[in-house]
């Protein structure tokens, strides 16, 4: 307890020089390299009536907490969450502190650790909380204890937490109450006023991929017709454009339309006869747009549902076959499939904005009526993005890509196990402060879950791949880079090349 019983927040760095954090989802926790961010920091609560025990609040207001779900069915370990206990005498929120040299062993109630996963996918980066058996998980469940600082606002940011988290209760009521597809619209007016907006994930986005739960990407399929997931996220198929729809109360709804120009549509064909759920496909209506293309994000954490107007969701399917890599929009009604509605947002291309016209140079009335002219999809995308109280940031971005005032934009691409990338994809991006190879090869590592990366330019001269070995320009010049493990079959071609 000596550890805990002076400090107001600490971090905790596991066996693997990684930090306990707790995902934007506000649900999940894992381990990452960056331990410099505000997840990383856990504030101590002490226990009433007993000295030897403490609670664990995360950044987003919510506990440490040790569930009873096992992170992998017949496997030993179960899962370690973020919650809200109604009740704070529950003991699964309680670690008791055991010394073991320079670390601790954080016990939970029922006698098993709290242990810092490695190995494979998807035990790497994982925390559960187990016994281990095994000598060499030995250390798996020793944490360094560092004391932080806790800003004079944190109050403040865990109450904007608090009600955060209220409002992710209230979606998953929405979603709960609405039942059997039959009983969509009885139940659906009382809960719409309480649902969060997504619509800033999509944030002056041009085109997005979207990826699931099982970390695969909403694909449209090469018969133009139907829609599954993939793994392979770099393809062209995985590649969404954005069409904002006005739908008389402000920008909410979306249309997201795929390489071959089809709309993703919600259908009322039945997966499989006799099931619940619904085929999703790419169609492109004759006559006029109707409502089964229109998706309206509600958000949960870092995370979108795509809602149809009828309730439904876009849902990712797991499972075995013909569920497996399925989509469909239904409403889930077991726990174990509550998350496969949820879908990460991934801009690859922005609108590009004019600059913002100057106020004593009169507009041409030519061009002017031209644009008022304008009914194409294209123009009132662009139209419904202005319109959704953006314009200051879109000016912001009009010839740039997204950049912070003390940082840069780094695009990088995920190279395949040759070394091959999609040059038609944008890729990825993050803003990065410093200049320090290592330091962004660890950010780079945090953010694609992968580790042994080598960070990679192309060469102006040959097209070649080269790692980098020096510090970044000290300017702020966006700078694109592509990933490759170093246990990649395609890393030969290249490793001789750092001369180039």
């Amino acid at each position: 307890m000596e550890f805990f019983s002076k400090a107001k927040a600490v971090k905790l760095r596991s066996h693997h020089n990684k930090y306990l954090v707790a995902d934007g989802d506000q649900v999940t926790v894992r381990q990452s390299r960056n331990g410099g961010n505000k997840k990383a920091r856990w504030l101590v609560e002490p226990v009433d009536g007993d000295a030897n025990v403490i609670r664990l609040k995360s950044f987003h207001g919510l506990y440490l907490t040790a569930s009873n779900k096992p992170f992998l069915i017949g496997m030993t370990g179960n899962k370690v969450l973020q919650t809200r206990p109604e009740n704070l005498r529950d003991m699964s929120i309680e670690w008791r502190p055991e010394r073991d040299g320079f670390q601790v062993k954080l016990m939970t109630f029922g006698g098993t650790f709290l242990r810092a996963n490695g190995g494979t996918p998807p035990w790497r980066n994982s925390v559960t909380h187990d016994n281990p058996e095994v000598t060499s998980t030995r250390n798996w469940v020793l944490w360094g204890v560092e004391a932080v600082d806790v800003p004079e606002d944190e109050e403040v940011t865990d109450h904007l937490s608090m009600v955060s988290s209220f409002s992710s209760v209230s979606d998953d009521l929405f979603g709960s109450e609405i039942g059997s597809p039959v009983s969509v619209k009885s139940n659906l007016s009382p809960m719409v006023s309480i649902k969060k907006s997504g619509m800033d994930l999509f944030f002056n986005a041009k085109a997005v991929r979207l990826r699931s739960h099982h970390d695969k990407y909403l694909h449209a399929d090469d018969d133009e017709e139907s829609v599954s997931q993939v793994r392979n996220g770099s393809s062209k198929n995985a590649r969404w454009s954005v069409e904002f729809v006005s739908d008389g109360g402000g920008d909410t709804v979306l249309r997201l339309k795929s390489c071959y120009g089809k709309y993703l549509t919600a259908s009322n064909h039945p997966f499989l006869l006799g099931m619940t759920g619904r085929k999703v496909l790419q169609t492109l209506p004759a006559g006029r747009l109707d409502s089964s293309l229109e998706w309206e994000p509600v958000r949960e954490g870092t995370r979108v549902r795509l809602r149809t107007r009828y309730g439904h969701f876009l849902r990712a399917n797991g499972g075995l076959p013909p569920w497996r890599n399925s989509v469909t929009h239904d409403v889930p009604q077991r726990t174990a499939t509550q998350d496969w509605i949820l879908w990460e947002v991934h801009v690859v291309e922005i609108v590009v904005r004019s600059p913002r016209p100057n106020p004593d140079v009169q507009p041409d009335p030519v061009s002017e009526s031209a644009a008022s002219e304008s009914t194409s999809p294209s123009f009132r995308s662009a139209k419904s993005s202005t319109n959704f109280g953006r314009q200051e940031s879109s000016d912001s971005l009009a010839s740039s890509p997204p950049k912070a005032a003390d940082g840069r934009a780094i695009y990088y691409s995920i190279a395949d196990e040759f070394g091959n990338v999609d040059e038609g994809v944008e890729g990825d991006f993050i803003t990065f402060t410093g200049n320090s190879v290592d330091e962004l090869t660890r950010r780079l590592e945090d953010e694609t879950g992968l580790e042994d990366i080598i960070v990679c330019s192309r060469s102006p001269l040959n097209g070649k791949l080269y790692p980098l070995r020096l510090q970044l320009p000290p300017n702020k010049n966006t700078l694109h880079f592509v990933v490759i493990q170093s246990s990649s079959k395609g890393f030969g071609s290249f490793a001789l090349c750092s001369a180039c």
